[in-house]
């Protein structure tokens, strides 16, 4: 039987500091911190639900982060 897979170490960050930040500058803080993949979303889009390491979702209104989550 092969090993079940470790998932990648996530970043130590508080997905809460990046409210209220340009959608710009939040994705390259997320990069420089160490995220693989940074989602930007509007409002009351409709997405997938599954989990996925090293993801950071933003929702974003009028070009500021108005929400922020892991997965």
């Amino acid at each position: 039987m092969a090993p079940i897979p470790t998932p990648p170490v996530q970043p130590d960050d508080t997905p809460g500091a990046y409210v209220g930040l340009a959608a710009e500058a939040a994705e390259r803080r997320a990069r420089t911190r160490g995220w693989s993949s940074v989602r930007s979303l509007p409002p009351g889009a409709i997405i997938t639900m599954e989990y996925r390491a090293g993801r950071i979702n933003f929702e974003v209104d009028d070009a500021v982060v108005t929400r922020c989550w892991v997965g």
